[in-house]
Protein backbone atom coordinates (compact mmCIF):
# COMPACT_ATOMS: atom_id res chain seq x y z
CA UNK A 1 0.00 0.00 0.00
CA UNK A 2 1.14 3.58 -0.84
CA UNK A 3 -0.10 6.35 1.13
CA UNK A 4 -0.13 9.89 -0.57
CA UNK A 5 0.35 12.77 1.83
CA UNK A 6 0.05 16.65 0.56
CA UNK A 7 3.08 18.57 2.27
CA UNK A 8 2.85 21.24 4.22
CA UNK A 9 4.35 24.92 3.39
CA UNK A 10 5.51 25.20 6.67
CA UNK A 11 8.54 22.93 7.44
CA UNK A 12 11.02 21.85 10.38
CA UNK A 13 14.35 23.77 10.40
CA UNK A 14 17.24 22.21 10.99
CA UNK A 15 18.11 18.39 11.04
CA UNK A 16 20.92 15.76 11.65
CA UNK A 17 21.37 14.50 8.50
CA UNK A 18 23.94 15.16 5.77
CA UNK A 19 22.97 17.48 3.05
CA UNK A 20 20.65 16.54 0.05
CA UNK A 21 21.80 14.07 -1.87
CA UNK A 22 19.06 13.05 -4.71
CA UNK A 23 20.88 10.21 -5.71
CA UNK A 24 19.64 8.98 -1.93
CA UNK A 25 15.79 9.80 -2.40
CA UNK A 26 13.46 7.19 -3.34
CA UNK A 27 12.14 6.51 -6.96
CA UNK A 28 15.52 7.30 -9.15
CA UNK A 29 13.20 7.91 -11.98
CA UNK A 30 12.62 10.83 -10.77
CA UNK A 31 16.20 12.29 -10.33
CA UNK A 32 16.90 14.41 -13.50
CA UNK A 33 14.12 16.51 -12.61
CA UNK A 34 14.33 17.08 -9.29
CA UNK A 35 18.03 18.48 -9.98
CA UNK A 36 16.94 20.53 -12.97
CA UNK A 37 14.47 21.94 -10.48
CA UNK A 38 16.62 21.71 -7.71
CA UNK A 39 19.49 23.69 -9.35
CA UNK A 40 16.88 26.11 -10.56
CA UNK A 41 15.70 27.27 -7.50
CA UNK A 42 18.55 27.29 -5.82
CA UNK A 43 20.28 30.10 -8.42
CA UNK A 44 16.71 31.47 -8.35
CA UNK A 45 17.96 32.55 -4.50
CA UNK A 46 20.71 35.20 -5.50
CA UNK A 47 17.94 37.34 -7.06
CA UNK A 48 15.37 37.63 -3.83
CA UNK A 49 13.00 39.85 -5.70
CA UNK A 50 12.58 37.13 -8.14
CA UNK A 51 12.24 34.64 -5.58
CA UNK A 52 9.58 36.19 -3.70
CA UNK A 53 7.64 36.61 -7.06
CA UNK A 54 7.99 33.44 -8.40
CA UNK A 55 7.29 32.03 -4.94
CA UNK A 56 4.58 34.42 -4.05
CA UNK A 57 5.58 35.50 -1.10
CA UNK A 58 5.75 38.76 0.44
CA UNK A 59 9.38 40.36 1.56
CA UNK A 60 8.16 39.41 5.15
CA UNK A 61 9.05 35.47 3.89
CA UNK A 62 12.59 36.49 2.64
CA UNK A 63 13.57 33.70 5.18
CA UNK A 64 12.20 31.06 2.80
CA UNK A 65 14.85 32.26 -0.19
CA UNK A 66 17.57 31.90 2.33
CA UNK A 67 16.35 28.51 2.78
CA UNK A 68 16.15 27.64 -0.67
CA UNK A 69 19.65 29.53 -0.83
CA UNK A 70 21.12 26.50 1.18
CA UNK A 71 19.82 24.02 -0.46
CA UNK A 72 22.74 21.89 -1.29
CA UNK A 73 24.12 22.40 2.11
CA UNK A 74 22.01 22.52 4.90
CA UNK A 75 21.64 19.55 7.37
CA UNK A 76 18.66 16.99 6.16
CA UNK A 77 15.91 15.24 8.11
CA UNK A 78 13.10 12.32 7.27
CA UNK A 79 10.68 13.68 5.11
CA UNK A 80 7.25 12.80 7.82
CA UNK A 81 9.94 15.03 10.49
CA UNK A 82 10.51 17.73 7.96
CA UNK A 83 6.83 18.66 7.32
CA UNK A 84 4.61 20.54 10.14
CA UNK A 85 1.26 21.50 10.32
CA UNK A 86 -2.02 20.09 11.20
CA UNK A 87 -1.64 16.65 9.53
CA UNK A 88 1.16 16.19 10.45
CA UNK A 89 0.60 16.79 14.16
CA UNK A 90 -2.02 14.05 13.66
CA UNK A 91 0.30 12.17 12.09
CA UNK A 92 2.68 12.32 15.26
CA UNK A 93 5.29 10.04 13.48
CA UNK A 94 7.30 11.02 16.76
CA UNK A 95 5.34 9.35 18.77
CA UNK A 96 5.42 5.74 16.54
CA UNK A 97 6.97 2.54 18.48
CA UNK A 98 10.09 1.47 16.04
CA UNK A 99 8.05 -1.10 14.17
CA UNK A 100 5.37 1.21 13.19
CA UNK A 101 7.63 4.00 12.12
CA UNK A 102 9.10 1.92 10.14
CA UNK A 103 6.09 0.77 7.98
CA UNK A 104 5.25 4.27 8.09
CA UNK A 105 8.81 5.09 6.27
CA UNK A 106 7.82 2.30 3.97
CA UNK A 107 3.78 3.03 3.30
CA UNK A 108 3.92 6.66 3.28
CA UNK A 109 4.60 9.45 0.50
CA UNK A 110 4.87 12.76 0.25
CA UNK A 111 4.07 15.01 -2.74
CA UNK A 112 6.59 17.43 -3.45
CA UNK A 113 6.88 20.52 -5.54
CA UNK A 114 10.35 20.40 -5.59
CA UNK A 115 11.07 16.84 -5.26
CA UNK A 116 7.99 15.09 -6.87
CA UNK A 117 7.59 12.68 -4.52
CA UNK A 118 9.44 11.27 -1.08
CA UNK A 119 9.04 8.27 1.60
CA UNK A 120 9.02 9.35 4.82
CA UNK A 121 12.38 8.28 5.40
CA UNK A 122 13.98 10.54 2.52
CA UNK A 123 16.68 13.07 3.81
CA UNK A 124 15.96 15.89 2.62
CA UNK A 125 16.39 19.92 3.94
CA UNK A 126 14.05 22.87 4.20
CA UNK A 127 12.88 24.57 1.37
CA UNK A 128 10.16 27.24 -0.30
CA UNK A 129 8.00 26.07 -3.23
CA UNK A 130 4.64 25.23 -3.89
CA UNK A 131 2.47 23.57 -6.11
CA UNK A 132 1.13 26.99 -7.44
CA UNK A 133 4.73 28.15 -7.76
CA UNK A 134 6.01 29.37 -11.47
CA UNK A 135 9.70 28.94 -11.55
CA UNK A 136 11.05 30.92 -14.66
CA UNK A 137 11.75 29.11 -17.66
CA UNK A 138 9.83 25.51 -16.19
CA UNK A 139 5.64 26.42 -16.93
CA UNK A 140 3.63 25.25 -14.48
CA UNK A 141 4.85 22.20 -12.45
CA UNK A 142 1.93 20.10 -13.26
CA UNK A 143 3.68 20.61 -16.56
CA UNK A 144 7.23 19.71 -15.34
CA UNK A 145 6.09 16.40 -13.35
CA UNK A 146 2.78 14.93 -14.96
CA UNK A 147 5.33 12.95 -17.79
CA UNK A 148 7.77 11.67 -15.07
CA UNK A 149 5.54 11.13 -12.58
CA UNK A 150 2.20 9.64 -13.43
CA UNK A 151 4.54 6.75 -14.86
CA UNK A 152 5.85 5.91 -11.34
CA UNK A 153 2.43 5.95 -9.68
CA UNK A 154 0.75 4.17 -12.26
CA UNK A 155 3.08 1.32 -12.29
CA UNK A 156 3.46 0.97 -8.62
CA UNK A 157 1.09 -1.95 -8.45
CA UNK A 158 -0.03 -1.54 -4.71
CA UNK A 159 -3.27 0.05 -3.54
CA UNK A 160 -2.76 3.78 -3.54
CA UNK A 161 -4.86 5.87 -0.99
CA UNK A 162 -4.91 9.99 -1.95
CA UNK A 163 -5.08 12.02 0.96
CA UNK A 164 -3.07 14.75 -1.41
CA UNK A 165 -5.02 18.25 -1.83
CA UNK A 166 -6.13 19.34 -5.23
CA UNK A 167 -3.14 21.11 -6.26
CA UNK A 168 -0.72 18.50 -5.49
CA UNK A 169 -3.27 15.39 -6.73
CA UNK A 170 -2.80 17.79 -10.01
CA UNK A 171 0.85 16.93 -10.23
CA UNK A 172 0.35 13.51 -11.06
CA UNK A 173 -3.05 11.54 -12.07
CA UNK A 174 -3.07 8.11 -10.37
CA UNK A 175 -6.18 5.94 -11.94
CA UNK A 176 -7.69 4.27 -9.57
CA UNK A 177 -6.45 5.26 -6.83
CA UNK A 178 -8.68 5.60 -3.71
CA UNK A 179 -9.72 9.67 -3.13
CA UNK A 180 -10.67 10.30 0.72
CA UNK A 181 -12.75 13.41 1.27
CA UNK A 182 -14.12 14.49 4.54
CA UNK A 183 -17.15 15.79 5.26
CA UNK A 184 -18.95 17.70 7.86
CA UNK A 185 -23.01 16.68 8.76
CA UNK A 186 -24.78 18.83 11.20
CA UNK A 187 -28.28 18.03 12.34
CA UNK A 188 -30.37 18.43 9.28
CA UNK A 189 -27.90 16.24 7.40
CA UNK A 190 -26.68 19.43 5.33
CA UNK A 191 -22.88 18.29 4.96
CA UNK A 192 -19.95 20.74 3.81
CA UNK A 193 -16.25 20.01 2.77
CA UNK A 194 -14.41 21.43 5.84
CA UNK A 195 -10.60 22.77 6.62
CA UNK A 196 -8.60 22.25 9.23
CA UNK A 197 -10.54 18.93 10.22
CA UNK A 198 -10.05 17.58 6.98
CA UNK A 199 -6.48 18.09 7.74
CA UNK A 200 -6.39 16.27 11.08
CA UNK A 201 -8.61 13.44 10.21
CA UNK A 202 -6.35 12.80 7.08
CA UNK A 203 -3.47 12.57 9.35
CA UNK A 204 -5.01 10.29 11.29
CA UNK A 205 -6.00 8.14 8.87
CA UNK A 206 -2.51 8.33 7.96
CA UNK A 207 -1.31 7.39 11.38
CA UNK A 208 -4.02 4.07 11.23
CA UNK A 209 -2.59 3.00 7.60
CA UNK A 210 0.25 3.26 8.71
CA UNK A 211 0.60 1.51 11.90
CA UNK A 212 -1.67 -1.45 10.99
CA UNK A 213 0.29 -5.28 10.83
CA UNK A 214 -2.01 -6.32 7.65
CA UNK A 215 -0.81 -5.26 4.31
CA UNK A 216 -4.58 -3.43 2.78
CA UNK A 217 -4.99 -4.33 -0.74
CA UNK A 218 -8.29 -2.70 -1.24
CA UNK A 219 -10.54 0.37 -0.60
CA UNK A 220 -12.71 -2.34 1.69
CA UNK A 221 -9.77 -2.87 3.70
CA UNK A 222 -8.91 0.62 4.07
CA UNK A 223 -12.54 1.20 5.48
CA UNK A 224 -12.56 -1.29 7.71
CA UNK A 225 -9.09 0.35 9.31
CA UNK A 226 -10.49 3.37 9.94
CA UNK A 227 -14.02 2.02 11.61
CA UNK A 228 -12.00 -0.22 13.65
CA UNK A 229 -10.24 3.43 14.62
CA UNK A 230 -13.89 4.79 15.94
CA UNK A 231 -14.12 6.69 12.36
CA UNK A 232 -17.26 7.40 10.79
CA UNK A 233 -16.47 6.58 6.78
CA UNK A 234 -18.78 6.01 4.04
CA UNK A 235 -18.13 4.57 0.47
CA UNK A 236 -20.17 6.38 -2.20
CA UNK A 237 -17.68 4.37 -5.22
CA UNK A 238 -14.98 1.67 -5.10
CA UNK A 239 -12.67 4.34 -5.48
CA UNK A 240 -13.16 7.02 -3.04
CA UNK A 241 -14.20 7.17 0.62
CA UNK A 242 -16.14 9.71 3.08
CA UNK A 243 -15.39 10.74 6.62
CA UNK A 244 -17.97 12.24 8.14
CA UNK A 245 -17.51 14.55 11.10
CA UNK A 246 -20.59 15.79 13.32
CA UNK A 247 -20.43 19.97 12.47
Amino acid sequence: MLVLLPPSETKAAGGDGPPLDLDALSCPELTPTRRKLAEALRSLADDVPASLSALGLSPRQSGEVERNAALFDSPTAPALERYTGVLFDALDVASLPAAERARADARLAVASALFGLVRGGDPIPAYRLSAGSSMPGFGTLRGVWRPVLEPVLGESGQLVVDLRSGAYAALARVPGAVDVQVLAENARGERKVVSHHNKSHKGRLARVLAATLDEPTSVHDVIDLARRADMRVEHPSETSLTIVLPA
